[in-house]
């Protein structure tokens, strides 16, 4: 019977993002299917959608060719960082895609050796020198993270690129006692660069909207990726133990694990007639896209989000590890992007290329003006609860 209803209201009306937990998997377009699986020897190796392409060039003001060899030299960028981080040992200090190069630049300090250097540039990296290295700067964060924010300061994280720690600050709020105490204390953690922010984070839950689907309580929120025997969300979504229900009202299952504030995530079982598919709704504006893993894009990457207000829209990786200070409290470890957002888009997919990255937190801004969104990156929550990603 919801098979009959599925085809009947097609996937638009499911306004399930992420990983579809619903029954049946349907293209956005009728005339675009999902990708074709890629070769086994590469993680990303499938050429981009012709959707995907669009959405770049829509997105990035850039050329079909232009949009091409962004998407390529990313996947290039995203296989070498992980090396590039052990060639460069106790020297490396943080690594960033450079659009205007193509290539992915690792820093380093002065310490590093001359075969280090050698060997990273042999590899196709561009290699800059820095003061600090990426263990000195993160230390600096982890003493920030103690500190408590007073509402003016929205976020904080490293900045591999200016070498630093960047504390966000709402603008007009840079003046006022408390946030200027929390400055002090943390300059005197380590080298740290103050920058102004147009508004402080929210979280990106909404109250219920007639014919969307994922509801717990009055909420609702997005699905992000699939994992065998659930999905992944955000959790301020809704607390262990919520009911959840999709978009025809029926039941799917049950927040079997939530964290919020200090983290955002969670995971819901599924069942009683749903099941999992690894797939995230491109909206009709790409294919659908296949996730065949969660190879972790570097910061200056493209990245793009499904989300079941405002749907696909796609952005650049700003920083990564960064602290989010919301209302509810501050919470660790997410990753900051240029991507628009609105409520309802919590807890749905970020994904670069056909690698899951992460689940929609919250930001600033919308859609119409622009703005900046966090996600909490799933690799961190499928550690957390034990999950395995579903893949295609």
């Amino acid at each position: 019977m919801r098979r009959t209803r599925l085809a009947r209201v097609g996937v638009a009306a499911l306004l399930m993002i992420g990983s579809w937990t619903a029954a049946g998997t349907l293209p956005a377009s009728a005339n675009e299917a999902p990708d074709s699986p890629p070769s086994a020897s590469s993680t990303d190796s499938a050429p981009a959608s012709a959707g995907l392409v669009r959405a770049m060039q829509r997105d990035f003001g850039l050329s079909r060719a232009g949009a091409e060899a962004r998407l390529a030299a990313e996947r290039a960028a995203t296989a070498l960082a992980p090396e590039a981080r052990r060639t460069a040992g106790s020297a490396y200090g943080g690594a960033w895609f450079d659009a205007g190069s193509g290539k992915l630049t690792v820093a380093v300090t002065p310490d590093a050796d001359a075969s280090t250097v050698r060997a990273l540039r042999d590899s196709g990296a561009r290699v800059r020198t820095v003061e600090h290295s990426a263990r000195q700067l993160d230390a600096v964060k982890s003493r920030i993270d103690r500190l408590d924010a007073p509402a003016g300061v929205s976020s904080w994280s490293v900045d591999p690129a200016a070498n630093t720690v960047v504390v966000n600050v709402v603008g007009g709020k840079r003046a006022d006692n408390d946030v200027r105490r929390f400055v002090d204390r943390a300059r005197a953690a380590g080298p740290v660069t103050v920058r102004t922010v147009a508004a402080a984070a929210r979280t990106f839950a909404a109250g219920t909207v007639g014919g969307d689907p994922y509801y717990t309580g009055n909420v609702r929120c997005s699905i992000g990726f699939s994992v065998h025997g659930g999905f992944v969300t955000a959790g301020h979504c809704g607390g262990a133990g919520a009911g959840v229900r999709g978009w025809d009202g029926s039941h799917i299952g049950n927040f079997q694990g939530s964290s919020f504030p200090g983290d955002d995530y969670a995971w819901v079982n599924v069942g009683s007639g749903w099941w999992t598919v690894p797939v995230v709704l491109g909206w009709g504006t790409v294919p659908d896209r296949l996730v065949r893993g969660s190879a972790e894009a570097p910061v200056g990457a493209s990245i793009c989000r499904s989300g079941s207000t405002t749907r696909w829209h796609c952005g650049t990786v700003l920083a990564k590890n960064e602290t989010v200070n919301y209302s509810q409290g501050a919470v660790h470890q997410m990753t900051k992007t240029s991507v628009c957002a609105e409520p309802g888009d919590s807890g749905g997919a970020f994904i670069s290329g056909d690698q899951a990255q992460g689940v929609t937190s919250g930001g600033w801004g919308n859609c119409s003006g622009g703005g900046e969104t966090w996600f909490q990156p799933v690799n961190e929550i499928l550690d957390r609860y034990g999950l395995t990603l579903h893949t295609a």
